[in-house]
């Protein structure tokens, strides 16, 4: 099942007190970035992030979903109505070093 337009923009309109907040249309889903990194996305009607530290700090027992199959688990939000928590979330995760590459 593919995510809706709407739910994206309620998403962005809850994202919208963090700079830098953009997303790009993947394969029926869309991924979400804040100061060009990726920090989560929205699938299946439900917003994801990637669980970087800052991500598990800030959600704690959050549920970890599957994105969509054979995709690694992501948390789940579950604060999507609270704008501030959001705001501090994302620019939590944007600053957070990327990881490192597997050789």
């Amino acid at each position: 099942m593919a995510s809706g337009k709407e739910y994206l923009q309620y998403v962005l309109d809850q994202l919208s007190l963090a700079d830098g907040i953009s997303y790009r249309a993947m394969m029926g889903e869309f991924i979400i970035y804040c100061r060009g990194r990726i920090v989560g996305g929205v699938y299946d009607d439900r917003f994801l992030v990637k669980p970087t530290a800052a991500a598990r700090a800030m959600l704690g027992d959050a549920p970890r979903e599957i994105p969509y199959e054979g995709g690694k688990e992501m948390l789940l939000v579950d604060r999507i109505d609270d704008r501030e928590f959001l705001k501090e979330l994302m620019l939590a995760m944007a600053e957070e070093p990327p990881a490192g590459k597997k050789r």
